[in-house]
């Protein structure tokens, strides 16, 4: 796999990326195909933000119940 290799899988393992993931990743990587890598990566990325939002969702709705515990 090699040092590039190796890199990207600590760096999504470390992002919290699961072996599904991962495999998919290398094997991408090692076709050598770099564009279908960076188009493959946005898409991971556009997950995550999208996990962000939904979590930011329920942060709200806990802030809000804080807010009327306050009230009573």
């Amino acid at each position: 796999m090699g040092d590039c290799g190796t890199a990207l899988t600590v760096c999504l393992t470390e992002a919290g990326f699961d072996r599904d993931t991962l495999d998919e990743a290398v094997r991408i990587f090692e076709s050598g195909n770099k564009s279908d890598l960076k188009q493959f990566l946005r898409s991971k990325r556009c997950d995550l933000i999208e996990q962000m939002h939904e979590s930011q969702k329920r942060i709200d709705r806990v802030d809000y119940l804080i807010r009327q515990i306050g009230k009573i």
